[in-house]
Order: C-alpha cells, then sequence, then structure tokens
C-alpha cells in the first residue's frame, strides 16, 4: 500500500539548480549542498506519484526513482527524511507492482524495512536497540518516544507490515507482529487520521486475519476499517476494498462484500493523495467481485 497525503505536489522536475548540478556531476560529496532539497525532492516525488491516475506509469517508471533515491541515500547517508521517504516508496512498489514475482516482492520489502530501521537507528538510538528484541522491551523503548516521531512509527510499522505480508511464510518474520501492531497502535493514538487513516486499515487487516475461534478479533477489524473509512471521508477506497476482502470473506459475509465492492467500483477513484490508491483499489475491487462467486 501506498503512504503520504496534503496539497497537491509541483512537478517532480529538477528546478533547483543545486541538486540538478549533483545529479550530473555525481552524487557523492554533494550532502552539504543539497541539504533540505533532496528531502523534498523525495517527499514531493511521492506525492506526484499518488496522485497519478495510471498504475501502468507509475509501475513502468517508479524503479528509476527508486535508484534515484538511492544515489541521494549514498550522497547524504544521514538524511533520515530521504530514507523515509525510500523506505515508504520502496514498501509501495513492493506491494502492489511486483505481480506474481514473490521473490523480487520479498527483496523490495526487504528493503523498505532495512531504509526504515536505519532511519529509526539515526533518529532514536535507544529504540533501534530493541528492534531485535522481545516484544515487550520493544513496546517499553517506544513508550518512551516523543509523539513528534509518529513519521518514523509510521513508516517503520507499515514498511515492517509489508515485509511481513512478503515474507507470511517465515514464522521469524511473522513473530514481530506484536511490535508491528505496537507501532501502528502508537500513530492511530497520537493522529487517528494520519496519512487518511491508513494506520486503521493496516490494524483492520491485522485483526482480520484469524477466526475468532482461533484467536482473532475480526469485529475489532471490522471496527478498525470503518474508523478508516471515516477518517479519510469516504476517499480512501483501498480500506472498503481490504475490508471486503478480509473481514468480510473472513465471516463469510457476502452481503457486506458484495456491498462494499460495488461501492468502491461506483465512486470516483480522483482525490488529492488518493488517486492512484484508489485505482489499485478499483482493480482488486473487480478481481475479489469475480473471485467472490466461487468463495461463497
Amino acid at each position: 500500500m501506498l503512504a503520504m497525503p496534503p496539497r497537491r505536489p509541483p512537478a517532480v522536475t529538477l528546478r533547483t539548480p543545486a541538486l540538478a548540478l549533483c545529479l550530473v556531476l555525481g552524487l557523492s560529496g554533494c550532502a552539504s549542498l543539497v541539504g533540505n532539497a533532496t528531502a523534498r525532492l523525495a517527499d514531493n516525488l511521492g506525492k506526484a506519484v499518488l496522485d497519478a491516475e495510471d498504475p501502468a506509469t507509475v509501475r513502468d517508471g517508479l524503479p528509476a526513482y527508486l535508484l534515484l533515491l538511492d544515489g541521494l541515500i549514498e550522497g547524504d547517508p544521514g538524511n533520515v527524511d530521504t530514507l523515509l521517504a525510500a523506505a515508504r516508496l520502496n514498501g509501495a512498489y513492493a506491494g502492489n507492482f511486483t505481480g506474481a514475482d514473490s521473490a523480487r516482492a520479498q527483496r523490495l520489502a526487504r528493503k523498505a524495512l532495512a531504509l526504515a530501521q536505519r532511519a529509526t537507528c539515526l533518529q532514536e538510538p535507544r529504540l533501534c536497540e530493541r528492534l531485535e528484541g522481545n516484544p515487550d522491551d520493544f513496546a517499553s523503548a517506544l513508550a518512551a518516544v516523543s509523539d513528534r516521531r509518529l513519521p518514523l512509527f509510521y513508516t517503520l510499522g507499515t514498511a515492517w507490515a509489508g515485509h511481513i505480508q512478503a515474507h507470511r511464510e517465515d514464522w521469524a518474520a511473522v513473530a514481530d507482529l506484536p511490535k508491528v501492531e505496537a507501532l501502528l497502535q502508537r500513530v492511530v493514538a497520537v493522529d487517528p487520521g494520519h496519512d487518511g487513516g491508513l494506520a486503521l486499515v493496516y490494524l483492520g487487516v491485522l485483526h482480520s486475519l484469524r477466526p475468532e475461534a482461533v484467536g482473532g478479533q475480526p469485529e475489532r477489524g471490522r471496527a478498525y476499517f470503518e474508523q478508516a473509512i471515516e477518517a479519510s471521508g469516504g476517499r480512501n477506497l483501498y480500506a472498503k476494498t481490504l475490508m471486503a476482502e478480509f473481514h468480510a470473506r473472513l465471516v463469510f459475509d457476502q452481503a457486506l462484500h458484495d456491498r462494499l465492492l460495488r461501492e468502491v467500483l461506483e465512486a470516483d477513484p480522483r482525490a488529492r493523495g488518493y488517486t492512484l490508491m484508489n485505482t489499485l483499489a478499483q482493480e482488486r475491487a473487480r478481481a475479489l467481485l469475480e473471485s467472490g462467486k466461487d468463495y461463497f
């Protein structure tokens, strides 16, 4: 899933002379010259991607920008904002554009998590020390971090969730789910509407992975999905698509499943900060509606 919101971004062009010069001459040694321009480019790129209307264009063009971000990080390895932007874009590509190539999805998801963890270690060394620890120690370290690190919590949590999804057959990866939930719960506690409520969507999925009979909490998952839909003012169509896929199918509610998917398909996907995600949500909704004929 993709992430990043507000105002319409400017076109992603090299209007900053210093940045353009660095890209022509090579990125090494340009960190002091570029500074905030690097972070702005990375951030604006993410916003421009989210406002794209053609998923195929993003799929074909985004790898070049992933390489560009790699170069920017080489030139300024301590820039936390760039690391987080790269983590978000690599995770988005892994989750949405790798198709049936699971090996590629795993590589990109692993890279996204590594970038987010690098940013964590630069910004919050004490939390970094608990990344590999047990969930209780991680939760304690997380509780001691200021709320102003919300972007870090969110990017680390979503990158980690994507990594687990790509490596869902690896029980060592799945064992980190409590840490992911702790991060997303912290985001929701600070700002339920952050990034259009996508943290709530992730929590909805996490609580809709298992039936109630084996420890799942499907009704809690449904509540998270409904909160996410409300938080975005109904603009985030992916919330409804995933609610149908994970919650409605889990509890075998075909009426809810089909209603949600039809609402997604009937909606206008164009909404600032959501257009690409909504277009992908509609593609997924069509497939789910068709496969639902055999599922129910």
